[in-house]
C-alpha cells in the first residue's frame, strides 16, 4: 500500500554553489509512505505525517544554509561560532552563525538529489515499522513569468527568518498603469538574480568583522538576533544593499518605489512572492 501527501511542505534555504554562489531556493515536497496497514488500517495517520514529517523537514533544511560538506571548496570551523568559508567561481563566500543556521549535507554538492537523500536518511528512522519505503519528491515551482532567487537575514523576526543566509525563488510580476509589463519584470529577475539582499544598516566595515576574514572588494554584514550573532562576507558583485529591512513586504515597496522613479511611471504596481504561494503587494 502507498499513503501519499501532495504539496506537504515548501522549503525555502539557501545553499553554496560553484558556480553560482550562494544561491536562495524553494522546493514544494511531496511524500509517498509505502508499507502495510497499521492496527488503524492506515499505512501512517495524516496528521502524523505533518507532524513528523514535516516538522522534520523544518529542523532539517527549511530557513537554513545548506553546505555540501565534501566539496573541494568547502572549508568548515567549528568554535565560538560555526563558520563555513566556500571559494566559488563568483569569488570567496563566508558565513559565521550559530550552528542549527547550517545543514551540513555529506555530498559534493546541493541539488534536489542530495538534498533528498539527506532527508531520507535523517527522516526514514522516525517512522513507524510497517512503513518499509519512503520516497521523497522534491520540486520547484512552475513560473510561466519572471523570477529571481534571492538569499537574505531578518535580524527582527522572532524565528528562523532571523538566519542570515536563508533564500528563496521568487517570482515577480510588475504593472504599468494596470499593465502587466514583462520589460520590468526581466530588468528586475535578472537584476536579482542570485543576489544577496542585504539591509544598509546591517553594513559593516572589514575591520569590525569578529570571525571572519577581511577581503578585497566584499561586502560585509552582521547582527545579533535572538539566535545569536551572525556575519556574512560576500563579493561586491553578488550583493545589493537597500535602505529597509528585506522582508518581502519592504521588498516590493523598494521595486515598485525605484520602477516608478527609474522610468518615470505615474502608477505602479509589484506584486512580489516569498517562494511559493505567499508574498505582498505594492503600489507606487
Amino acid at each position: 500500500m502507498i499513503l501519499f501527501v501532495r504539496d506537504l511542505t515548501v522549503i525555502d534555504f539557501s545553499y553554496l554553489c560553484q558556480q553560482r554562489g550562494l544561491l536562495g531556493e524553494s522546493y514544494i515536497v511531496d511524500v509517498e509512505l509505502h508499507g502495510d496497514l497499521d492496527q488503524t488500517s492506515m499505512v501512517f495517520d495524516f496528521g502524523l505525517v505533518k507532524k513528523v514529517i514535516k516538522k522534520a523537514i523544518d529542523q532539517l533544511v527549511d530557513h537554513k544554509l545548506a553546505i555540501p560538506a565534501l566539496s573541494a571548496a568547502t572549508q568548515l570551523i567549528k568554535g565560538e561560532v560555526e563558520q563555513v568559508l566556500f571559494q566559488s567561481a563568483k569569488g570567496l563566500l563566508q558565513v559565521a552563525s550559530p550552528a542549527e543556521a547550517f545543514a551540513v549535507i555529506q555530498a559534493e554538492k546541493i541539488d534536489m538529489a542530495s538534498v533528498t537523500e539527506f532527508l531520507t536518511e535523517q527522516i526514514k528512522p522516525l517512522l513507524p515499522d510497517n512503513v518499509a519505503k519512503l520516497v521523497l519528491q522534491l520540486r520547484t515551482e512552475q513560473v510561466s513569468g519572471f523570477s529571481y532567487h534571492y538569499t537574505h537575514g531578518l535580524k527582527k523576526h522572532d524565528g528562523n527568518c532571523q538566519r542570515i543566509a536563508h533564500g528563496h525563488r521568487s517570482t515577480i510580476q510588475i504593472f504599468d498603469n494596470g499593465m502587466l509589463s514583462p520589460k520590468l519584470g526581466k530588468y528586475w529577475s535578472e537584476r536579482w538574480e542570485d543576489i544577496y539582499l542585504a539591509t544598509a544598516e546591517d553594513q559593516i566595515d572589514a575591520s569590525a568583522l569578529r570571525f571572519l576574514k577581511a577581503e578585497t572588494d566584499a561586502l560585509n554584514f552582521a547582527y545579533n538576533s535572538a539566535q545569536g550573532y551572525f556575519e556574512i562576507s560576500l563579493p561586491a558583485s553578488t550583493c545589493e544593499v537597500v535602505p529597509c529591512d528585506t522582508t518581502v513586504e519592504c521588498l516590493a515597496e523598494y521595486i515598485a518605489t525605484t520602477v516608478k522613479e527609474l522610468h518615470q511611471l505615474t502608477a505602479v504596481k509589484v506584486v512580489a512572492f516569498e517562494g511559493v504561494g505567499k508574498g505582498a503587494i505594492a503600489f507606487a
